[in-house]
């Protein structure tokens, strides 16, 4: 739309100014900027770019639980980063209900603890696959008793224990699981004003979803705080798995087991003939004994070889490798 007016607008415009219909205090550009309000008691410790580093993080553990944990539950796992957040541990707390499971994790070489919640229904979920039902979570809430903490204790170890390998390109940590709470009341790991990031995670077991979060305290973050942008994050990554990948894939290679074969050569005989052979029957072939013998790697002809014999096994020793190009 062209920004000059017509007459007729202008005319328009100076008769709605003059009746008072068109308050001319609108129309004024205002260079006041917009004041946003700080609260000293809850300083603002994480970051956009930290929060997007923390996804990215657990963007790599979901995958990890989406892998292992469908060998314990013998059902598929989905998870899902759904968002991250930093909020007051006071706030986080005053959301829990009870009862509610809880897993206190150390995280050491980092200072103090973080939280694991996991989902009522998840939690009766896997209790019951794990006891041999088909998975399907109470219809109404309970108390959760000692034998049935014993049984998730497991699984949580193993979510535990998976935390390592994604914070690798961040910290070498080495996680463990110290307790489970069912009560919110004991769980007072983290000061109440303690800033706390928070991740979320939606995880599917077969068809019921639940949300399992992670609230991961400031002051155990604070000495690794600088590399926990995607910058470092991913240069890392990317320094470490030019090596790190190479050397696993030449492990592999070297404990692979393939077939070799030596050809000692070749003949036509007929049918009739082949099926009479008997023990001790000759066949000529049609290459000499001081001929040198094709020795083939699966179905790749890679060597030239002469026949002999070694610690009274028949061998082949190697006179020539024969390129590909070749």
């Amino acid at each position: 739309m062209s920004d000059v007016l017509s007459q007729s607008e202008i005319d328009n415009l100076l008769a709605a100014i003059n009746s008072g219909e068109l308050d001319t205090e609108e129309l004024k550009d205002t260079d006041e900027k917009q004041v946003k309000d700080y609260d000293f008691a809850r300083p603002s410790k994480f970051s956009k770019e930290h929060l997007r580093t923390l996804e990215t993080i657990f963007e790599h553990y979901g995958r990890l639980i989406q892998t292992n944990l469908p060998a314990y539950l013998r059902k598929n796992v989905a998870v899902e980063v759904v968002n991250s957040e930093a909020v007051a541990y006071s706030e986080f707390a005053n959301a829990l209900s009870n009862p509610v499971l809880l897993g206190i994790i150390s995280l050491p070489p980092l200072k103090g603890n973080c939280v694991m919640e996991m989902a009522n229904n998840l939690g009766y979920t896997i209790i019951d696959r794990l006891l041999g039902g088909v998975g399907t979570p109470l219809e109404k809430p309970r108390e959760f008793s000692e034998i049935e903490l014993v049984v998730i204790e497991r699984i949580l170890n193993i979510c535990t224990n998976l935390l390592q390998e994604p914070w690798h390109n961040v910290v070498d940590l080495s996680p463990r699981l110290v307790r489970i709470e069912t009560n919110s009341q004991y769980a007072q790991v983290i000061s109440p004003q303690e800033m706390t990031a928070i991740v979320t995670l939606n995880i599917k077991i077969g068809n019921i979803e639940g949300l399992m979060n992670f609230c991961l305290p400031f002051t155990a973050l604070e000495d690794v705080m600088d590399k926990l942008n995607t910058k470092y994050w991913f240069s890392s990554l990317q320094e470490k798995d030019s090596t790190s990948y190479e050397q696993q894939i030449e492990g592999i290679i070297d404990r692979a087991q393939i077939p070799v074969r030596v050809v000692l050569g070749k003949s036509v005989i007929s049918v009739n003939d082949f099926v009479n052979l008997q023990p001790g029957d000759v066949i000529r072939l049609n290459t000499k004994t001081e001929d040198e013998l094709d020795a083939y790697v699966g179905n790749l002809k890679k060597f030239k070889t002469l026949p002999g014999v070694s610690s009274g096994l028949y061998a082949a020793r190697v006179t020539e490798v024969i390129r590909e190009e070749e």
